[in-house]
């Protein structure tokens, strides 16, 4: 009796089975610390810091094991906004399946910024360094367990000019089957310790996965920000908004504008770490049950 006692404790301090930490989270913050300090620029499409970030994303994919997505890891584009023509390049890595290969779940984030402003850098710490060094735990989650669908870990450009990146990889995955979108934007600083996920009410499935949710953490997973309340409705907000309107299923996680919202007070200092590192586990946890049980 008393061994199965100690086993049940023992059981219970490790969380929802299959959810142990599973990645590094100094790395975790160094990688969000580097992505959004000065020497990157502000990241903003087509300038010397948005080069810069696409050669880091670049080096740690590499160091991390994973490989392109195609022939290579950097998918460029070019494309006209606000009367200038811009040259971008999504950075595509995957992870193949075990049981569907040729299914594929997206996990996502955006690398650019607003760059630099009358001499003031926007370094978009949060918006969206913390989405990016989110990839690269869940290239090192899915290192030590292989998933069964082809994983796509998208860094994707020009999100800030109208979800650009998102949208030219969608297109060009129009013939392909996408089984669900996953993007991060926003996810490493909240006062108030909650994150936001938005997409339940336009399927089914995923809402059952959320309602039935057992998080690993003490910070909050708030269903809200999908039409259905009083609040922004964030739908098309990021880069999810590209899937959602090919209708392709999409949960987007992040959190409440703050004071540094597109200000450039966005810095590594003002995040909220505890947090950022659960908010990283609840969509390690999330992503684990899709790539089980499907959609």
């Amino acid at each position: 009796m008393k061994n199965a006692i100690l086993f049940l404790v023992l059981l219970l301090s490790l969380g929802p089975i299959g959810y142990a930490q599973s990645f590094n989270e100094t790395q975790l913050l160094e990688h969000l610390e580097t992505l959004s300090s000065d020497r990157y620029e502000g990241r903003r499409t087509g300038e010397k810091g948005n080069l810069l970030a696409r050669a880091y994303i670049i080096k740690t994919f590499k160091e991390l094991g994973v490989i392109p997505f195609g022939s290579k890891f950097e998918h460029t584009f070019t494309f006209e906004a606000r009367d200038k023509e811009y040259n971008a390049a999504n950075i595509l890595a995957q992870v193949k399946g075990t049981k569907f290969p040729d299914t594929y779940i997206v996990i996502s984030a955006h690398y650019d910024h607003l760059g630099v402003h009358e001499g003031a850098i926007y370094n978009g710490a949060d918006d969206d360094a913390s989405g990016i060094a989110a990839l690269f735990a869940f290239a090192e989650y899915l290192s030590k367990n292989p998933p069964k669908h082809t994983v796509i870990l998208a860094a994707f450009d020009a999100e800030e000019i109208g979800l650009k990146g998102a949208y030219y990889f969608v297109d060009k995955m129009k013939n392909t089957n996408i089984l669900v979108n996953l993007n991060m934007d926003m996810i490493s600083r909240s006062a108030k310790d909650e994150l936001y996920v938005v997409g339940t009410p336009h399927h089914e499935k995923l809402k059952g996965i959320i309602d039935s949710f057992q998080n690993p953490t003490t910070s909050k997973l708030i269903i809200g920000h999908d039409g259905n309340d009083d609040q922004e409705d964030w739908t098309n907000a990021s880069d999810h908004g590209a899937f959602h309107k090919a209708k392709i299923p999409f949960l987007y996680f992040g959190n409440e504008d703050h004071a540094g919202y597109h200000h450039p007070s966005d810095d590594f200092e003002n995040i909220t770490p505890a947090f950022y590192k659960n908010a990283v586990q609840i969509l390690l946890s999330v992503f684990a049950q899709i790539d089980q049980n499907g959609l």
